[in-house]
């Protein structure tokens, strides 16, 4: 399964049925709690009831992955930071070394090739710490391999386009 998260809406023809496109803006989430229920009380399920139960399953079944978000001082925009952080069901409350590093074993994840695409006006440090959250989340995330493209708010939509066709063509 491949998926697009984006926190807008975008203009994009997608020809493929394997392909999901969920815009977050126009969706309902909620902010984490810290609750650790999903760890718990319901393994797996956030006890949460908002769209973002339906999201989190289609982010652990896909094993191509795209994200689309406008960077924040170094970091995700906060619709596409909620949503992450939301995630966390996909994952057991168990840890696991990788690389010298402790990180959580995860629940029936795809391996994934992700690409991260980060818009907006973006100086160069921030890029940088961006960077480092990507590398540090490539590790919890289940990312296999992923690449970050920086782009303009402008050259987005086409930004996006590339990549789908990327997926149609293999």
């Amino acid at each position: 399964m491949k998926l697009i998260l984006s926190d807008r809406p975008l203009n994009l023809e997608i020809e493929e049925d394997d392909v999901e496109f969920i815009d977050l803006s126009s969706l309902k989430i909620n902010n984490c709690v810290g609750c650790f229920g999903c760890w718990t009380k319901t393994p797996g399920k956030c006890v949460i009831r908002d769209d973002a139960v339906k999201i989190y399953p289609a982010i652990a079944k896909s094993n191509k992955l795209l994200y689309v978000s406008r960077i924040k001082y170094g970091g995700y925009d906060a619709i596409m930071k909620t949503m992450l952080e939301r995630a966390i069901p996909i994952q057991q409350a168990f840890i696991r070394l990788v690389d010298g590093q402790t990180h959580h074993v995860q629940r029936q994840v795809a391996l994934k090739n992700a690409v991260i695409i980060a818009y907006g006006d973006i100086a160069d440090d921030e890029k940088d710490v961006f960077k480092k959250l990507v590398a540090r989340n490539a590790l919890n995330m289940n990312f296999e391999k992923y690449r970050i493209i920086f782009t303009a708010e402008s050259q987005l939509e086409q930004t996006v386009s590339d990549e789908v066709e990327k997926w149609e063509a293999l």
